[in-house]
């Protein structure tokens, strides 16, 4: 084994970047490749690391920064907004999981809080994916969805005590000390009511100050500090670390700024998770395993199950049918991050016996990978656990066939749906165009379909997916990614399938002009270029050039190719074209569940102009409008599209749930 920490660290980062790059290539999980780093440089294994205290500490500053992003997504307007689901489904499915679980490793031989504790770990759910999941299958607003949201909203809460209890536990002599539980579930509900007062009181001046002063490391210092402070104070008294840092999290997540902090924490989070996960792997005895596979497979399904069980039975006393009760089950049955990150830090705090937590982990690690496919095949599976045959078509695949329609007919391509690919289609829509557009943002499809937009994910040079969207009957092709070789490689994609059709290419510059049309662009459009041709027009305008000069003028540097406006010297220090942060409005939409303050109400009496919110559409049971008048009244479920900067967003988002 190495000593020196230094040399660790070296050893560290060259398995990481050997094993990475090829896990890449294979397109496999960037998680799979640090666990498979530590099993191979593990005590277990090739033994050239050791988990020492330095390891450890870094190790643990990655679960900082993934329970604090954690806490950035957590909402109260949301929570307050769905009260009866967070409080009733939620509340109760958290105490009867935990509590029956922790019966069952009582009965393994574990100390009354030791299976309090992995108890609530096995009783939460991954929000990352079933959010995730959920929003691209269009199932969000659907009644399972709902329900489903509101037990992850109950779950972010229910993770302070269990962290608080964790704490007690790692600080304690004894067995179970009643006074101790006592003492750390009093120290959270304080630390709750901090987190309350001071995301509305302190946090948000002090980082509005901040944001003024327009610099990037500055907010960067300031997260890190927010971060690592809270974390440090609950450390201080006797509680976690990753628990301080959940708090701040929930505390900035009642700010306009949370986007932001999540754009500059995840650099460090990515590095540092990364390196968590490596121990994880260091941890994890691939012998004891093996010789346990039947244990491992038997938690997965018993984990599966029973949660599954129990969620249906408590979902069907809220949705009053059991085929939504069994969907929301079946959505909810895996484990989630909470519940890795609560044995995790056990298991490295020496709280538990590997032999107990190290199947345990491994089972949440199997059902967290096997969620999506649950979640993707729901209504099928409630479908075959009821034994009923017939069922109606689902959200997505009505949106699905819509689209497959679409691309039978007359249609335009937009490949990229980022600012420009969303102006363009709000032109074709007013104009009577029909479009479909591809994107590689899972979020942005997300949302965009949400609303109503035909949009779907995937990469436009993959000929098949190209071919899908009906190319053959396509009218034009745009590319809108500011990437010239990504825009290369659909040109090359879409000139093999059909060589005839009219491209149009958006570039930033005219670095790769010739490049694009030598590669059969029909017109290249840069923006750098055009915006000089603005100029140069408005400026011949306010020397008085009559008008048909100045569109001969532009007319003739359009003909050749932009040659004059090429003939230039860059500069050394030059930044971004949005450096400014000129252009930071964007689109946002909002589900509104049944306790919504907009719920009832008009546009008109919500006014949410003056917060320099605009909205752009309504989508209701499946039908989008554009531009709704004051007049209109919003209804339960209605998909509300809102158009502003990030902090006016979350100032509309509050107000349509919480009405502050």
């Amino acid at each position: 084994m190495i000593s020196s920490v230094l040399g660790q660290l070296l050893v560290l980062l060259a398995f990481a970047v050997l094993v990475m790059a090829t896990f890449r290539r294979f397109e496999l999980p960037p998680v799979l490749a640090y666990l498979a780093v530590g099993l191979l440089i593990g005590p277990h294994a090739l033994g050239l690391a050791g988990n020492d205290e330095t390891t450890q500490l870094l190790a643990e500053l990655g679960v900082v920064f993934l329970v604090f992003t954690l806490g950035l997504e957590f909402s109260l307007p949301r929570m307050l907004a769905m009260r009866w689901e967070v409080i009733g489904l939620g509340g109760s499915q958290v105490l009867v999981t935990s509590v029956l679980l922790a019966t069952a490793v009582l009965a393994v031989g574990a100390s009354p809080l030791v299976a309090i504790v992995v108890g609530g770990a096995l009783a939460m759910s991954s929000t990352a994916i079933v959010i995730r999941q959920l929003g691209e299958q269009l199932e969000t607003t659907s009644t399972h969805g709902r329900l489903a949201v509101g037990i992850l909203l109950f779950q972010d809460l229910a993770f302070v005590p269990f962290l608080a209890l964790e704490g007690a536990l790692k600080n304690s002599t004894d067995d179970f000390d009643p006074g101790n539980v006592v003492t750390a579930v009093a120290r959270a509900a304080i630390a709750l009511l901090i987190v309350l007062v001071g995301g509305r009181y302190l946090l948000r001046p002090l980082f509005h100050e901040i944001g003024r002063a327009r610099s990037t490391e500055l907010f960067t210092l300031a997260a890190l500090f927010v971060s690592l402070g809270a974390a440090w104070a609950t450390y201080e008294v006797g509680l976690s670390l990753a628990l301080g840092a959940f708090l701040a999290g929930m505390l900035l997540a009642e700010t306009e700024y949370r986007h932001q902090v999540e754009v500059v924490i995840r650099p460090f989070r990515d590095i540092l998770l990364g390196l968590f996960f490596i121990t994880i792997g260091m941890l994890l005895d691939l012998g004891l395993l093996w010789s346990r596979l039947w244990l491992v497979v038997l938690l997965v399904m018993g984990l599966l199950f029973v949660k599954a069980g129990i969620i249906t039975l408590l979902s069907y006393w809220f949705a009053r049918d059991w085929r939504k009760a069994t969907r929301t089950g079946i959505v909810m049955a895996q484990g989630g991050e909470f519940g890795f990150a609560l044995l995790t830090l056990m298991l490295n705090d020496r709280l538990a016996g590997p032999e107990l937590i190290q199947p345990l982990l491994a089972a949440t690690v199997v059902s967290m990978a096997m969620s999506p496919l649950l979640i993707r095949h729901n209504r099928r599976l409630a479908d075959l656990v009821l034994r009923r045959k017939e069922r109606p078509a689902s959200s997505i695949e009505r949106e699905l066939s819509a689209t497959q329609d679409a691309a039978r007919r007359d249609h335009v391509v937009l490949c990229g749906f980022g600012r420009v690919g969303q102006n363009l289609a709000r032109v074709l829509e007013r104009q009577g165009f029909e479009y479909l557009a591809l994107d590689m943002d899972p979020r942005r499809v997300r949302e965009a379909r949400q609303a109503g937009d035909p949009v779907v994910y995937g990469d436009a040079a993959e000929p098949e997916i190209l071919a899908s969207l009906g190319l053959e009957h396509c009218s034009v092709l745009v590319i809108t990614f500011a990437s010239p070789t990504v825009s290369l490689r659909i040109l090359a994609t879409a000139r093999k399938l059909r060589p005839d059709i009219p491209v149009l290419v958006r570039t930033q510059d005219d670095t790769y002009l010739d490049e694009l049309q030598q590669a059969g662009a029909t017109e290249v459009v840069p923006e750098t270029l055009e915006a000089s041709l603005m100029l140069v027009s408005h400026l011949l305008m306010l020397l008085h050039v009559p008008v048909s000069s100045v569109v001969r003028v532009v007319g003739d540097i359009r003909g050749h190719r932009y040659s004059m406006l090429r003939r230039v010297f860059p500069r050394g220090d030059a930044r971004y074209l949005d450096g400014t942060h000129a252009f930071r409005e964007i689109l946002h939409v909002v589900i509104l569940p049944p306790g919504a303050h907009a719920v009832g109400k008009s546009l008109a009496e919500l006014a949410l102009e003056r917060i320099d919110v605009t909205v752009t559409g309504l989508r209701r049971e499946g039908i989008l409008g554009r531009q709704p008048g004051p007049e209109t009244v919003l209804h339960e479920g209605d998909v509300v599209v809102l158009f502003g900067t990030p902090e006016a967003l979350e100032h509309g988002e509050s107000l349509l749930l919480g009405g502050s």
